[in-house]
């Protein structure tokens, strides 16, 4: 089967292409699924491609009926769908701009007849004629395609005008085309080829670590034994990582927030690195009935026998570091390292006086009407703690996120279960290597809780970082410190 993504949408089963249903949503949602190639939540795909008050879940089902017409085959059933997921099968499926992808991560020595191919390929608009054929979330995930193929364009572009065995006439005529796509990236080349000979091929790639991670990661579920599944994702390759879940991740988003994107990208370069979504929010099963401290521990157990991973370093963010304890204890024959930001051992329900019970007790009220809407008075009570001194581009993300990863019954159960948590007596017990790292003025988890964690873990390190933001964003100068200091510590342990 081959699957043309680049001008307007096409499958075709040999020789002889299939027609699609008249339906532009339909056919819209049959792109977007092969060209995501993940499951997706049936809420997700109700929320991208049907308004209230039509019943969206009845017109899924129609489009999904309608799809297995055409893709299904008796032997071999294409669309796979379940009560909570939708996903379609795309094994041994080829996908033009997957091909494109493919040799641009891989760097290998395509020729220029294949070059020019690929380049005449990018000159058409993907999926062409299904703007609006969705709601406003579609329309974005749509954009953010052609982003990604038009920076595609840029690079097959810049290896054919540079191409050491290209002719003088067709080198023209591509660096011209290279300067209209990517001006900037054609004066640097110049500069760099004029003052130090030509450019190594990694600097001239516009490809950035955080692109190459979501088109190149594996999402797989698992199944705990309550029955909630729980989707981890690995990205890269050598040595394990392996990153507690903690609240608000989302582990196809994430990488397109600036939130998370480059701080992710940069921790898996030169390493294996593996997420999971927290029960209840993300990925993994929203409707649990089990959201407690126990069952997150379990969830990470259950990820780590999954991938097999005999012994690895564990990072844990906020919440995740208490979860991350607990693991250590438990299994400390499995447990490398310890590297723990922004945590705390004990819960808000634990530490806090009568007064700030009730305020807590007030906004978690409050989150199950306001939780995810446009309303910023609302999201900001989140953002602005989080990360006071984060951009507002990084807020609207922020916002947006809430809204992405979890429903407002879960939010607020979420903190009244990390208010319960409380690993104090579990600190001295912890025998792995562990680095703490802390923002020093955090409005969120005050440093004094971490440097509790620090105090209570035996020969524990711990290195303040100076921002006010609980969750580190990745361009301000705090992540470099940690990233610095996470990099140095797992290097004198030989992880």
């Amino acid at each position: 089967m081959h699957v043309s993504l680049l001008g307007e949408f096409r499958v075709e089963n040999g020789s002889a292409e299939l027609p699609l249903p008249a339906s532009r949503k339909a056919r819209a949602l049959l792109a977007f699924l092969f060209a995501t190639a993940r499951p997706h939540r049936r809420e997700r795909l109700c929320e991208m491609f049907w308004d209230l008050p039509d019943d969206p879940r009845a017109a899924l089902r129609w489009a999904l009926s309608k799809l297995r017409q055409v893709v299904d085959a008796p032997d071999r059933p294409r669309i796979i769908a379940d009560r909570e997921r939708v996903a379609v099968d795309a094994t041994d499926v080829q996908i033009d701009l997957w091909r494109i992808h493919d040799h641009l991560r891989s760097l290998r020595n395509a020729s220029i007849p294949e070059l020019e191919q690929m380049a005449q390929q990018l000159d058409q608009v993907p999926l062409d004629g299904l703007d609006g054929a969705g709601s406003d979330v579609f329309d974005a995930w749509l954009q953010s395609e052609r982003e990604g193929a038009e920076t595609a364009r840029v690079a097959i572009l810049r290896q054919l005008a540079t191409h050491p065995d290209i002719g003088t006439v067709n080198a023209r005529q591509w660096q011209r085309r290279w300067r209209e796509a990517d001006p900037e990236g054609a004066e640097a080349h110049d500069q760099a080829t004029s003052a130090e000979g030509p450019a190594d091929a990694t600097q001239l790639r516009p490809w950035t670590r955080e692109t190459e991670a979501l088109k190149t990661q594996r999402i797989g579920f698992c199944e705990v034994r309550d029955g909630t599944k729980i989707a981890y994702a690995t990205v890269g390759s050598g040595a394990p990582l392996l990153k507690a879940a903690n609240w608000l991740t989302h582990l196809e988003f994430d990488w397109q927030s600036p939130i998370w994107g480059r701080s992710f990208a940069e921790i898996a370069t030169g390493r294996k690195f593996i997420r999971y979504d927290e029960r209840g929010c993300g990925l993994s099963d929203w409707d649990v009935k089990d959201l407690s401290f126990d069952a997150f521990v379990e969830d990470l157990e259950t990820v780590a026998d999954r991938l097999g991973l005999d012994r690895f370093p564990l990072l844990g963010i906020s919440q995740g570091a208490a979860v991350s304890i607990e693991y250590a204890v438990r299994h400390p024959e499995r447990v490398s390292a310890l590297i723990l930001v922004g945590g705390y051992a004990a819960g808000w329900r634990h530490m806090v006086d009568p007064e700030e019970h009730a305020r807590r007790e007030a906004v978690m009220a409050l989150t199950e009407v306001g939780w995810g809407t446009d309303n910023p008075a609302y999201c900001h009570i989140f953002s602005k703690t989080f990360m006071p001194d984060a951009s507002g581009e990084t807020l609207d993300w922020f916002d947006e996120l809430q809204r992405q990863t979890t429903s407002p019954r879960n939010a607020a159960r979420f903190q009244d279960a990390f208010g319960h948590i409380d690993v104090r007596h579990r600190l001295a017990e912890v025998r792995a290597p562990t680095l703490v790292l802390h923002s020093k003025f955090d409005q969120r988890i005050p440093l004094a809780m971490g440097h509790a964690l620090a105090s209570g873990i035996p020969g524990a390190q711990f290195v303040p970082l100076d921002s006010r933001n609980h969750v580190l964003v990745g361009d301000e100068p705090a992540w470099q410190v940690c990233a610095v200091a996470v990099d140095a510590f797992l290097a004198e342990l030989g992880l």
